[in-house]
């Protein structure tokens, strides 16, 4: 084994020192750096590195386990050499191996691609590449996964999660409809998980299963985790929601593809009394391209397609969509959602369709011809979505 010159370099990649042409033949130079994976997108200083003798990294024997996952499917087939070995490493808790490529935006776009296909990679939080080079020469890049417990806390915390999705998952089942799959975890995690900005394990799913109080990160991450035990396919899409950083889900049901933000799921009202009740936005359940563009902006770090399908709407599925002047329909709708003391949305075709259901229930007072004894509207009017909601809970 020869002796080595290491370098060490936090920020931006610059180029290997150069020693004296004698030398160049029997030293090599390391270049490392820290990627966090946090949803702020920052990078993560290392720390130090002492100068020792180089030991090569390890290659290992990839497993390629990965097939029919979205992102997995939209790379090249070195990028899926790159993020079969990646995983592989992951999930065998290994300190560090060798990549078959020295191409650093292949590694970056594949490790992308794993954490878009996996949200239940608990246990790892980015991830530290070396660059080996003789003179000028790149010859090896090593990746080492930065691991956030043992590999024993590990199978206890994945055994404490194990349990509770069962729990959770109690009420569906696999032989359910594509639809009522998504509906059930977009609700189950509406229901079951506060959003905290501050949230200890925010990035990943034991903030969720565990400790109830997740940032979108979380909630995506549990989406992709939730569907996947049931069947359906979803990837993690990252990228900006109202100028925030935000991740929110790809999904595919009955072979269409959506968009889901479980994270804006959660939703609000103040009452009369000024007393504040959640309850679940279905705007973003099953949302078209055009839909989430309305106040998403994802990355550029994964294909996506466009998503035109509405089959699986949650109005259109729960026959709240209004196309036409229909007083009784509407009418019985309320009625319905009065009786059961619940929130219930209805949305229209178009604004002048909207208006006329508004003056007619709430400004000319019709809707006590269906909810017998009403004596206070509380309603949520969102002219964006052209929707009109009636919190009666």
């Amino acid at each position: 084994m020869v002796g080595v010159l290491l370098l060490f370099m936090v920020g931006a990649l610059a180029n290997a020192c150069c020693v004296d042409d004698v030398q160049k033949a029997l030293y090599e130079t390391m270049e490392s750096e820290s990627v966090d994976t946090k949803e702020s997108g920052k990078q993560a200083e290392s720390p130090a590195v002492d100068t020792k003798e180089l030991e090569e990294p390890q290659e290992i024997q990839r497993e390629q386990i990965s097939i029919g996952k979205y992102a997995y499917e939209h790379l090249d087939e070195q990028g899926q050499l790159i993020y079969d070995e990646m995983l592989t490493a992951i999930l065998n808790h290994e300190q560090k191996i060798k990549l078959s490529t020295t191409d650093l935006d292949l590694m970056r776009q594949a490790y992308a691609a794993v954490c878009g296909d996996y949200g239940g990679l608990f246990w790892v939080e980015g991830y530290v590449f070396t660059r080996y080079t003789k003179g000028e020469e790149l010859v090896s890049l090593e990746f080492a996964p930065k691991y956030t417990m043992t590999e024993e806390e590990r199978r206890i915390i994945q055994t404490q999660i194990d349990d509770i999705v069962e729990v959770w998952l109690g009420g569906i089942s696999f032989n359910n409809t594509d639809y009522e799959k998504a509906r059930y975890v977009y609700e189950l995690l509406a229901l079951n998980t506060e959003y905290v900005k501050d949230a200890a394990d925010s990035q990943n799913i034991i903030s969720v299963f565990i400790k109830r109080q997740t940032v979108c990160q979380g909630y995506a991450c549990a989406v992709q985790y939730l569907l996947e035990q049931l069947g359906i396919q979803s990837v993690i899409v990252s990228g900006t929601a109202l100028g925030d950083a935000h991740a929110w889900n790809l999904i595919r049901l009955d072979g269409e593809y959506y968009y889901m933000d479980a994270t804006w799921g959660n939703n609000g009202y103040r009452n009369g009394e000024g007393k504040e009740t959640s309850f679940i936005d279905y705007n973003y359940m099953a949302m078209t391209t055009e839909e989430m563009q309305m106040g998403h902006v994802p990355d550029q770090n994964m294909v996506l397609p466009e998503c035109t399908a509405v089959m699986n709407n949650y109005y259109i599925r729960e026959g709240t969509y209004m196309e036409e002047w229909n007083p009784e329909l509407m009418g019985a709708i309320l009625s319905e959602a009065w009786a059961q003391g619940r929130v219930v949305t209805l949305r229209f075709s178009d604004d002048t369709l909207k208006k006329q259901a508004f003056r007619y229930f709430i400004e000319e007072g019709y809707i006590a011809d269906y909810c017998d004894g009403i004596t206070q509207i509380n309603y949520i009017e969102d002219n964006m979505w052209k929707e009109i909601s009636f919190c009666f809970n």
